[in-house]
């Protein structure tokens, strides 16, 4: 009989839920912090720290439905 591998789901829903939210908070703070030293940041830099903020939520949430709701139920 063949012994299958299976993932630590909890691990990889943890890491990326944590990976999500540090890019939020690095976008988020990075934006409060320029913004509070310089005035202005230049388009880049905040078109930059709108992205992570928004990739940060998008990678959050589908690591917590992803890694933790749907592939343990359909494994």
């Amino acid at each position: 009989m063949q012994q299958r591998n299976s993932l630590d789901y909890s691990r990889l829903t943890r890491v990326g839920f944590l990976l999500g939210l540090g890019l939020f908070v690095a976008g988020a703070g990075g934006e409060f912090v320029g913004l509070a030293i310089w005035g202005t940041l230049p388009a880049w830099e905040e078109t930059l720290l709108t992205d992570s903020v928004a990739l940060g939520i998008v990678v959050a949430f589908c690591s917590v439905f992803g890694f933790g709701i749907a592939m343990p139920l359909l494994e």
